[in-house]
């Protein structure tokens, strides 16, 4: 059961993902995670290194797809003025985003990385379809309701990881 909240890496922020690395590991597509993974949940836009960052992944020919359990509204409003394609309502983790988001996409699954900052949700996800997994550090220290209560199962689930030796990094 653990090995589904176990991501296949572990970065610090999404600017340790660089475009030359997943190319050279065949990667055509990133579906990434928004609040707390690209910017603190309550920013209603990109910051200027997160356009560059994305910027510098389609000039690699590297698609990004942002797939959010935001509502439409916060997700439309960060994605359209970088016209970039989203999921909103994504139900994570369910599988069927991540489909949804191959197919607009037109990769296969070992073109793809998922990104994202909670277990519960992008990781489990990501793991649950196959692919690759990503986590990152939350770029903010506070959290919606919801997520405050995903924090708390990630952490035992966590701790369980360490427990079996599964996790090398630091906290």
């Amino acid at each position: 059961m653990y090995k589904y909240f176990l991501p296949d890496e572990y970065v610090k922020d999404i600017f340790h993902i660089q475009p030359e690395v997943l190319k050279d590991k065949g990667i055509k597509g990133v579906i990434t995670d928004l609040d707390n993974t690209l910017v603190a949940w309550d920013r209603p836009d990109a910051t200027p290194e997160i356009i560059e960052w994305i910027t510098s992944m389609q000039d690699a020919g590297i698609q990004v797809t942002i797939v959010s359990n935001n509502n439409e509204m916060r997700v439309k409003a960060f994605c359209e003025p970088l016209g970039i394609p989203f999921i909103n309502d994504a139900r994570k983790p369910m599988r069927k985003s991540f489909q949804k988001a191959l197919i607009s996409m037109n990769v296969k699954k070992e073109e793809v990385v998922v990104i994202g900052d909670q277990l519960l949700t992008d990781i489990l996800g990501g793991n649950r379809k196959g692919l690759h997994t990503i986590l990152v550090v939350p770029v903010a220290t506070s959290d919606a309701a919801i997520t405050k209560f995903n924090r708390k199962i990630e952490r035992r689930i966590m701790a369980g990881l360490k427990r079996r030796g599964l996790i090398k990094w630091e906290e």
